[in-house]
């Protein structure tokens, strides 16, 4: 069955990344754009990303996957570790959609309680399909719950999203 809905996915990309990589799987990005569509009738994708110029094959990727990339220019911490932290950009963006752009509804994908006011802009707008969490569901933020917007935990799906595991170089 066709889903006749045209939604638009806000996708917090680090928070993404870390929960997969802190619970032990990787996570599809093809994989997932295909059942964002399939499942909750995402047409646009939005991923937001630190800017790190040793990742341009990944930039490269992710669009071919349907993806549209928003950058943040990152700065170095005091360790020397990239943070480009695209909070606000994400904000700014879903709000000026509800405005400006034709959709149905919005699909949040971060656990991150700082979203938790935009949550509850998009529900007071009838805007706002589901959120997605990344994290667990204990580990998923308590402002975000607190909103009583739908959630789903994407680690449920992790046998439909998780990539193939390389294999160890065999000795020879």
């Amino acid at each position: 069955m066709k889903n006749l809905e045209h939604n638009i996915a806000y996708i917090d990309g680090a928070n993404l990344h870390r929960a997969a990589t802190t619970f032990g799987w990787q996570l599809d990005y093809r994989r997932f754009r295909v059942w964002l569509r399939e499942k909750y009738g995402v047409e646009t994708a939005y991923l937001f990303i630190g800017l790190i110029p040793k990742y341009k094959d990944l930039y490269t990727f992710l669009p071919e996957a349907g993806y549209i990339l928003i950058f943040k220019e990152t700065i170095l911490n005091g360790d020397g570790v990239p943070k480009g932290n695209c909070d606000a950009d994400l904000v700014l963006h879903a709000t000026r959609d509800v405005f400006e752009a034709e959709y149905s509804r919005a699909v949040i994908v971060s656990s991150d309680g700082d979203y938790a006011s935009l949550v509850k802009f998009l529900a007071e707008k009838k805007k706002l399909k589901v959120i997605l969490s990344p994290y667990p569901q204990k580990h998923c933020s308590v402002l975000i719950k607190r909103t009583n917007a739908p959630i789903s935990y994407i680690i449920d799906q992790k046998g439909i999203l998780e990539g193939e595991k390389k294999k160890p170089p065999t000795r020879t």
